[in-house]
């Protein structure tokens, strides 16, 4: 679906260059929910916008459905944006026109009849429930109610590709999960591919099927939600996900579990656990089938979309042999096992 191939944005001022984007190069599959996930200044804005070629690239590539847009003249890069729509932070209504007709104005652009116009507006209205909503304008809405009309905006012209700018960032916490509750419903019902970025990792384990890390201009880590979550491989993804997803051990309880066992015979284990594997009553079976006692120092049970996500430490005691069969065993069932350290 679209294919970015050795990306770089470099804004140039009067007294020095400004490096956005550093040779960028990522993958979106049709139909999927792709996150991109940065702190501020990270560059996942301007990508966003070159993507959409809001903002020119310095150099390398953007491919969109075969075609691409980075080589596109004017008057075709007008026409191929048709087929983009564009989620804002700050929504971007207009503030003269009614909800009907901030939704019908794309659809002006475009030169689509009026009786059809009309028409679409209004089942676009329906899907993000403000139907009743058409006459109402941008100040007597609330947030998430000026986010939805930016959504059906979005989708007049039956977009191929949605880009959704920090779409979550000016709302409070239940908005946001309706909004993403909206997004997910939209991608599932017309198999619409979704751009999304945030600083939010809340949004990319509720929303997402994969995601980009990006950090200092780079990406520097991409994979599949549950992946990344499970077995991250870089710092500031670790960072993305601590936010969320508390796994470092309290230091008292650490200490309480201190002496139980001789050194060569106690060990601290980080497991995951992913889908089916969530339910599973493992650890007790790990314990009767080995020589193996398990203290769990910490854990919590999320889901991630729609995939159910666990972890444990555990402080395991016994015969060295008899905790490597127990971590093996874990292993054979899908578990990720990592050994934080031998006490």
């Amino acid at each position: 679906m679209i294919e970015v191939k050795h990306l770089t944005k470099i804004y140039k001022t009067p007294s020095q260059e400004i490096l956005a984007l550093d040779d960028v190069s990522l993958q979106v599959e049709d139909g999927e929910i792709f996150g991109i996930i940065g702190l501020s200044g990270a560059g996942k804005s301007t990508l966003i916008r070159c993507i959409n070629m809001l903002e020119k690239p310095t150099s390398g590539t953007v491919t969109i459905n075969g075609v691409e847009i980075t080589a596109l003249e004017p008057h075709e890069l007008r026409t191929a944006r048709q087929k983009i729509g564009m989620i804002f932070q700050h929504f971007n209504l207009l503030s003269s026109r009614n909800v009907f007709d901030n939704v019908l104005f794309p659809l002006e652009i475009a030169g689509v009849p009026k009786k059809d116009a009309a028409k679409r507006v209004m089942e676009l209205l329906e899907l993000v429930g403000l139907a009743d909503k058409a006459n109402a304008y941008p100040a007597q809405l609330s947030g998430g109610q000026k986010q939805r009309v930016g959504i059906a905006r979005a989708l007049a012209n039956s977009p191929e590709l949605l880009l959704s700018d920090e779409a979550t960032s000016a709302l409070d916490p239940q908005t946001t999960r309706s909004i993403l509750g909206l997004l997910k419903d939209i991608n599932k019902r017309f198999n619409l591919t979704i751009l999304l970025i945030t600083h939010d990792m809340n949004v990319i384990k509720e929303t997402c099927d994969r995601v980009a890390v990006i950090a200092e201009s780079r990406i520097v880590e991409v994979g599949r939600v549950i992946d990344i979550f499970s077995n991250p491989q870089t710092s500031t993804s670790r960072s993305f996900i601590n936010t969320v997803v508390k796994r470092d051990i309290p230091k008292e309880l650490l200490e309480q579990s201190d002496s139980h066992a001789a050194p060569s015979e106690r060990i601290l284990v980080s497991i995951s656990f992913i889908g089916k594997s969530a339910g599973q009553p493992l650890i007790s079976s790990m314990i009767k089938k080995y020589e193996v006692d398990a203290n769990i120092l910490y854990g919590n049970i999320d889901r991630i979309k729609d995939t159910p996500f666990g972890y444990l430490t555990l402080e395991l005691t016994g015969p060295p042999d008899q905790i490597d069969e127990g971590l093996a065993y874990l292993k054979s069932h899908g578990l990720e096992v990592e050994v934080i350290n031998h006490v």
